[in-house]
């Protein structure tokens, strides 16, 4: 798992990378598989993008340079992942008791691309620094933001979508532009969404959703009285949401209810119960037959918002420790320091 750092203007922290990404020469395969009709409609969300985010258009551009690519195909290659790419499993929960708030989230995808992931430390010119962790660039599937923010996401076959932002740019947007839960919500309301998927989220003062949506409708489903947990998979719960689902993931009704059931019996929590279910040691999470199908947990990560901790798994939580990421830390005692 590759770990940059990235600060200051979009335009130019995108170009530092490219150019970095050109030196070790770093190949894109996807990109030579994008058919005119992926190819139109990813010119589509760029331009809506660059009306409402327009510095993830100003990074995409500067990567598209430095790596020395043909002008948009990098970035429409980004906004069609989410609509025209069909197996991506996770699972996202977020919780909290009289002493702890945690969130944790698998990223299930397939082996070939493990070594190629991000986690990426941020600190945008005019955006909150964050912890993001990703199987392609720019875009973020869950991170940790200064101000205590914490956001996963879930993709869902989608039966529509859109020109607009995919889930992987609106976690993005979220996590520089948002410091509550509410915040997140409201931004979604107004944002163009294009795919389907939910997003998980805590905040510091304890309140937490999963957010269903896609680019016709957004449901938000708040813990139920006397629980103080959400979960989520790759799959809509809500009756609303249930008419998009093209397809539900295999496996992830499973894992949802393990999740669930964990938190149910389990009424102290903690992060070493995060990790314990993330690892599997509560029922089927991450066991799966990765020699035979080619497909596994890439990384897991656990959020201690009270704490302001952040925790790593590089591979199956089953397998690999978690280990603190100190980055965004150190840079924010680092900025008080200079004050």
């Amino acid at each position: 798992m590759y770990h940059p750092r990235f600060r200051g203007r979009y335009y130019d922290m995108g170009y530092r990378y490219g150019k970095l990404m050109k030196k070790n020469n770093a190949h894109i395969p996807a990109l030579e598989k994008m058919t005119a009709e992926k190819k139109e409609f990813g010119k589509k969300c760029i331009a809506v993008c660059r009306e409402v985010f327009p510095e993830a258009v100003e990074e995409l551009q500067g990567l598209t340079d430095g790596m020395e690519l043909s002008s948009g195909s990098l970035a429409e290659w980004i906004f069609c992942i989410y609509c025209y790419e069909y197996i991506r499993g996770c699972t996202c929960f977020a919780f909290k008791d009289g002493q702890n708030i945690i969130f944790g989230r698998n990223s299930d995808f397939f082996i070939e691309i493990r070594n190629v992931c991000e986690s990426a430390l941020y600190k945008p010119d005019g955006g909150y620094a964050f912890i993001g962790n990703s199987t392609a660039m720019v875009q973020m599937e869950d991170g940790y933001n200064e101000h205590g923010l914490a956001i996963g996401l879930t993709y869902i076959f989608p039966r529509i979508f859109r020109p607009g932002l995919n889930a992987g740019i609106l976690l993005r947007y979220i996590l520089e532009r948002c410091r509550t839960v509410k915040e997140a919500i409201q931004a979604l309301y107004v944002l163009p969404i294009s795919s389907s998927q939910t997003f998980t989220m805590i905040d510091r003062s304890g309140d937490m959703a999963v957010v269903e949506c896609n680019c016709e409708k957004i449901v938000v489903i708040e813990p139920k009285a006397n629980e103080n947990f959400v979960v989520s998979a790759n799959h809509f719960v809500s009756p609303e949401m249930q008419p998009y689902e093209r397809l539900c993931f295999i496996g992830a009704k499973v894992r949802y209810e393990v999740a669930g059931q964990a938190l149910r019996k389990n009424k102290i929590y903690s992060c070493d119960l995060a990790k314990e279910i993330l690892g599997g040691k509560h029922g089927f999470m991450c066991q799966y037959d990765s020699r035979n199908y080619g497909f596994d947990t890439l990384w897991s990560t656990v959020y201690d918002l009270t704490n302001d901790r952040i925790y790593r798994a590089e591979g199956n939580p089953s397998k690999a420790a978690f280990v603190e990421d100190t980055r965004l830390r150190s840079a924010k005692e680092r900025r008080i320091g200079n004050a």
